[in-house]
């Protein structure tokens, strides 16, 4: 640290935002879930798989997710 912070008696102008965190139940993602069997083509699989293992998530979480946002977006 060679540079060193100067401090001043500055007014700190602060303001308070109520509830900007989601509940606790909204949060959850253990919503119902159904199997099925999908047969996806070895380019989109690696993809998944790729991208899943860059961000240490699940191949098959993120393709859920991603068909949850399609419905999301798609209901009229």
């Amino acid at each position: 640290m060679k540079n060193r912070i100067k401090y001043s008696n500055e007014p700190i102008e602060a303001r308070v935002i109520n509830d900007f965190l989601p509940s606790p139940e909204d949060l959850s993602l253990n919503e119902k879930k159904t199997k099925v069997t999908l047969t996806l083509t070895e380019k989109s699989l690696d993809f998944f798989k790729s991208a899943a293992k860059k961000h240490g998530a699940s191949y098959q979480a993120m393709i859920r997710r991603l068909i949850d946002y399609y419905v999301v977006n798609q209901r009229v």
